[in-house]
């Protein structure tokens, strides 16, 4: 069993929380292996909170202007980038802002749901300079991992709100370093004999956004890896040539006709070409040959090439030849 402890742990700001931990001991090689395991299921895999749209009422697109606020409603999108919720939710939410001028415009005064908390009440939105203007504003709030661009999420899935970036990640930054040590005794045994007398911790450097402890991080981070490689058990009854998941056996067909061109995850320009051009589906599409879609408006050669390369590597499929 190994030696689970936290060297130290600071919160410099509500956002900002590192702790330090000590695993030992170990065997030598084993801290660059649970430390680079670690490392990645922190950053990539432990779920967070994000805002992915925002509706403001009176405003229509990205580029506008507010009157009489002093950010535009690009700063705006910016800043509500690095509003941090806490809390489990299991499907997207809607939050309210409602604001009277003049004044600041900050998270506290978004109208959560309960069990989702604000964790920097403070965090800056924007500034109101005259109190003829009332300020309203939607957010769709959702659970999830990594970082979500928003022109890679599909716009008809917001309706009429603004599609944010969306970091989910509540793990900021992870740094790990292994130290060597001789134990001061060892019990002998014959598998011990042979082995070298040093062994290692590993020390581990973790940093939240505030949305959960570093303590809590690498407990999920744990669990995620004791779950992937759970099912790498195979019990001595099971026969060499066993197949761990099915599934994996049956190549399920697609149904070209109902996949949404969605699934191409093509650029917004490419994307907007083709809904412009009423093709929903990859069965549609299917029916037209590159020349043809270069007769689409603000459809050009490199878009033509993006949709041939997701077509061939995503699915195996060709555009039909003329």
């Amino acid at each position: 069993m190994f030696n689970f402890r936290c060297l130290e742990s600071e919160e410099y700001t509500a956002t900002n929380i590192v702790s330090k931990f000590c695993i030992e001991p170990l065997n030598k090689g084993q801290s660059i292996t649970i430390g680079n395991a670690l490392r990645r299921t922190l950053l990539s895999s432990i779920k967070g909170n994000a805002i992915v749209g925002v509706r403001i009422f009176g405003i229509s697109h990205e580029f506008s202007t507010l009157p009489d606020v002093k950010e535009d409603v690009l700063e705006i999108l910016l800043n509500l980038k690095q509003i941090v919720f806490t809390g489990n939710i299991q499907e997207r939410i809607i939050a309210r802002l409602i604001f009277r001028g003049p004044g600041i415009i900050t998270a506290k005064d978004i109208q959560l749901d309960k069990g989702l908390i604000c964790v920097d009440p403070n965090q800056y939105i924007a500034s109101v300079h005259s109190s003829n203007n009332n300020i309203e504003m939607e957010f769709l709030i959702e659970q999830g991992v990594g970082y979500s661009l928003s022109e890679k999420r599909p716009s008809n899935t917001l309706d009429d709100f603004l599609s944010v970036d969306a970091v989910f990640m509540p793990v900021q930054k992870v740094n790990f370093f292994v130290e060597t040590f001789t134990p001061t005794f060892e019990v002998i045994s014959p598998a011990k004999i042979n082995s070298s007398p040093e062994m290692e911790s590993l020390i581990l450097e973790v940093q939240t956004n505030g949305s959960i402890t570093p303590t809590q991080a690498v407990s999920d981070a744990s669990n995620i890896l004791e779950t992937m490689f759970s099912s790498l058990k195979i019990s001595d009854s099971k026969p060499d040539n066993y197949f761990i998941n099915e599934s994996l056996k049956i190549d399920k067909p697609i149904d070209v006709n109902d996949t949404l061109i969605e699934e191409l995850e093509l650029s917004v320009r490419a994307f907007n070409c083709l809904k412009r051009a009423n093709i929903n589906t990859i069965g549609e599409l299917l029916k037209y040959s590159p020349e043809e879609l270069l007769e689409f408006k603000n459809f050009g050669k490199k878009s033509a090439d993006e949709v041939i390369e997701s077509l061939s590597k995503r699915f195996n499929l060709y555009l039909n030849s003329k």
